[in-house]
């Protein structure tokens, strides 16, 4: 197997994680009874969960970086490549939209407002554009580490004046909730969600640099621990005085972005060498990894879980459950979950079958006239 299927196997079994690490979120954080979210084992579970939207924009950056080093290495031409990869972003951001729609219909309770509210899907796909523009326009290397290094620091360094600003108060509130938090309005801000997508589109270019081999092996070998002093050193910085006069470690902290970095990038070499191990079954065991199943199927899993989780299907599990009853039902959902992503899976495949079939004999009757 080439270097390419290899590096897409590790990727995929990381957002596989990530899936896993949303759904304990949300799943949690739905159906958690009030008593329980005073404990230590909910707080340490919370900020496990807090990892999860990082890991998502982060290995969306990586995914920028490689399909368009891979579409300019299919074409010869980047700005082809480059505008296929925004066209995904505007995609996405598209689909936040139709997400939105739908719980709109889905819940009796919902409000039209609702649908604009913002969410990861809403900063996932403009970044996806804008780190597509800045593939394109830094040509070589060393510029588009620059660029991207460059982006998702100043990114990171202006989250606390974007959100102090007085400025944005004279914004219409659906711009306000792109930029800053605003309670019931928004999980998610381009300050500093965007940066993670530019960080990983960052690493996406370190990794086609060094594809396949010993080299990319070194490269994980150095990441792996390299990103940990890293969040270590980003933790004990921010006991430092502030240059902020308002700022907050948990949520608008450079500081703490640049830790949640650092680990994702440990996490990703971890995922890698956990993928290289060797295969007690071998060539035995011809199926996909559940992880990396997971992975690839991301998108569709988000969209049916939040509702599953959120809306009126799970109603009376809402806010009822001890917090080790919620665990069980973390993993009892992931397991449904993953059957329904197999379930998907097949139903493509055979629709896939059957329109090479459709056109295969298309093809022949036109032969035969």
């Amino acid at each position: 197997m080439g270097s390419t299927a290899r590096r897409l196997s590790y990727v995929d079994w990381m957002r596989g994680l990530a899936i896993l690490i949303m759904i304990e979120a949300h799943v949690l954080d739905a159906w958690t009874r009030p008593p329980d979210r005073q404990s230590l084992a909910y707080g340490c579970a919370a900020i496990l969960a807090g990892f999860a939207a990082p890991m998502f924009l982060f290995l969306a950056g990586v995914s920028v970086a490689l399909a368009a080093s891979a579409g300019e290495r299919r074409t010869g031409n980047a700005a082809r490549a480059a505008a296929r990869v925004r066209r995904r972003g505007r995609e996405v951001f598209g689909l936040a939209y139709l997400f939105r729609f739908q719980a709109y219909i889905l819940n009796p309770r919902a409000m039209l407002a609702g649908m604009l509210e913002v969410d990861i899907l809403n900063i996932m796909g403009p970044s996806i554009v804008a780190a597509a523009g800045l593939w394109q326009a830094a040509r070589g290397y060393r510029r588009r580490l620059l660029v991207f290094g460059g982006a998702a620091l100043a990114v990171s360094l202006v989250t606390p004046l974007v959100r102090a600003s007085s400025l944005i108060d004279t914004l219409p509130s659906m711009l306000q909730w792109y930029l800053r938090p605003t309670p019931g309005k928004n999980n998610f801000t381009f300050f500093p969600w965007a940066g993670f997508v530019f960080a990983g589109a960052l690493m996406g270019v370190v990794l086609e640099r060094a594809r396949g081999g010993l080299a990319e092996r070194r490269l994980h070998a150095w990441m792996a621990p390299s990103g940990v002093v890293f969040a270590a050193a980003c933790y004990a910085g921010s006991s430092l005085p502030s240059i902020y006069a308002d700022s907050r470690f948990w949520t608008s902290s450079p500081m703490f972005f640049l830790l949640r970095v650092g680990i994702v990038t440990s996490t990703l070499s971890v995922v890698y060498f956990w993928e290289q191990r060797p295969r007690l079954l071998g060539d035995l065991w011809p199926w996909t990894s559940p992880m990396v199943l997971f992975g690839q199927a991301s998108l569709f899993v988000y969209w049916v879980h939040v509702e599953l989780i959120y809306g009126v299907f799970s109603a009376p599990l809402h806010k009822n459950l001890s917090l080790s009853s919620a665990v069980a039902a973390f993993a009892g959902f992931s397991l449904f979950m993953f059957g329904l992503a197999m379930l998907k899976n097949q139903a493509v495949a055979r629709w896939k079958r059957w329109r090479a079939a459709e056109a295969e004999s298309t093809a022949s009757m036109v032969e035969k006239m």
